[in-house]
């Protein structure tokens, strides 16, 4: 079975010197290549687009070849480049909208909203069969969206201030006047007739304007996910879309057997996002199955024990759950930003993000190794504990360096209309450097495994 995948990333630009959001993007993006590479809503975002993969090696190798072609460029100019939700020093008014007709009347129209969107965000897009089954599908994978936003988390700070959110930029997003939980329909018709109706209301001026959590392409048969922050590593990107291409196989399959149309429970929905943008994985989350509380290490270990049989399928099973287990073993970004920014202020946390965005990936897959040194030291103390991260499927350290052939990377269409980078070379790999050290948290005595 082969389902192609593709992701959008959005990438805030900042100085080097002051570590300060600054508005040149547009500096950047004229040292790149044309396609591949597009402005964002504000002149201080670049959006970069993958190509259309099947493979999640294919995939990684894309998605860090556009990050390192991003940072060569941004380098010479005195910028960095940060894969965060929120950059956590920034100030309002220093960034203008970018001069595109569109743009400008949203910010024209959304006023402060559109001011605050100081935010960036990663998009996930897999092919399924039609838009029927799009639209119906958006319904019945939804109640586990807040669990891919938790994987995701790495927003804590805004304009300097902790916000004592993982993810703040959700808070910020939500404020659209179509973002959130979609809510249920039977068909496409009937869900391009509500999105007709809010245009037609004036609330928002084209299709493109409906920002929910997961939406159906407007051209091709593909699902999008927006609910997630920014990822400062590339590995969990990919992880995640190795979690949704997997949950849109088996969402695809129930809707085939049940023609129903699910009862929406977009309030439900909503809290349950809340919860996973106020608390990451560093406390509970809102168990789909049961509608409580549980430690998001548990719902997080639910969803790849239900997940399993499809990412075995696709052999993505060894990748992601290690990258799971590794990032419930590290903590999410903002609970390690918060760490980083304890002992050296936000310029550090800045700076940390910098490193991540713009580290050399050690290739995934089955084979790959991560260092032991990025295991939590708890993890470490122990030969049991070792054991048990190995037998969990964490994925341990390539010990050489494998040389990989770097041409110019060909553009293809992606599935959706849009267009992503493509014609990568997989086997190119770096070595990963070292994270931060252990993790201490309310729930890690029970996300201990």
């Amino acid at each position: 079975m082969t389902v192609p995948i593709g992701v959008e990333e959005e990438f805030h630009i900042v100085d080097v010197e002051t570590r300060m959001l600054a508005a040149r993007a547009h500096e950047v993006l004229d040292g790149l290549p044309d396609r591949g590479f597009t402005t964002e809503f504000l002149r201080s975002a670049v959006e970069t687009n993958s190509g259309v993969h099947t493979s999640l090696d294919a995939l990684h190798a894309d998605l860090a070849r556009s990050r390192r072609t991003l940072v060569d460029a941004a380098a010479p100019l005195g910028l960095a480049v940060v894969a965060a939700g929120t950059a956590p020093l920034a100030r309002m008014g220093s960034v203008d909208v970018t001069p595109d007709p569109r743009y400008l009347h949203m910010a024209d129209e959304y006023r402060t909203v559109a001011d605050e969107q100081l935010i960036c965000g990663v998009q996930f897009h897999v092919d399924v069969p039609d838009r029927d089954t799009a639209v119906r599908v958006m319904c019945l994978v939804a109640p586990w969206l807040p669990t891919l936003l938790a994987l995701s988390a790495s927003s804590p700070f805004w304009l300097g201030a902790d916000t004592g959110y993982a993810s703040w930029r959700t808070m910020l997003w939500q404020r659209w006047p179509t973002s959130g939980p979609a809510g249920c329909f039977g068909t496409a018709a009937a869900y391009d007739a509500a999105v007709t109706r809010l245009i037609r209301s004036g609330v928002i001026t084209d299709a493109g304007m409906v920002y929910y959590d997961i939406r159906p392409s407007a051209h091709r048969p593909t699902l999008e996910l927006r609910v997630c922050d920014a990822c400062p590593r590339v590995e969990t990107a990919v992880m995640i879309a190795g979690l949704f291409r997997a949950l849109v196989v088996d969402a695809c399959e129930a809707a085939r057997r049940f023609s129903g149309c699910p009862h929406s429970r977009q309030p439900w929905l909503r809290a349950m996002t809340w919860r996973a943008a106020r608390s990451g994985l560093d406390g509970p989350l809102v168990d789909p199955a049961t509608g409580l509380e549980r430690p998001a290490c548990a719902v997080v270990r639910s969803l790849l024990a239900r997940l399993r049989p499809t990412l075995e399928e696709f052999g993505d099973w060894e990748t992601v759950s290690g990258l799971a287990e590794e990032t419930l073993r590290l903590g999410d970004v903002a609970h390690r930003l918060r760490r980083v920014a304890a002992d050296g202020g936000l310029t550090a946390a800045v700076d940390f993000l910098i490193a991540r965005t713009g580290a050399n990936p050690a290739v995934i897959g089955p084979r790959a190794r991560i260092d032991r040194r990025s295991l939590s030291a708890r993890c470490r103390k122990t030969r049991a504990a070792r054991l048990a991260a190995h037998r969990s499927g964490a994925l341990l350290r390539r010990t050489s360096r494998i040389r990989g052939r770097t041409g110019r990377t060909g553009r293809t269409t992606a599935a959706d209309g849009q267009s992503y980078a493509g014609n990568c070379d997989p086997t190119t790999v770096t070595a990963l450097p070292t994270g931060p050290q252990g993790r201490s948290n309310g729930g890690e005595a029970a996300c201990a495994g």
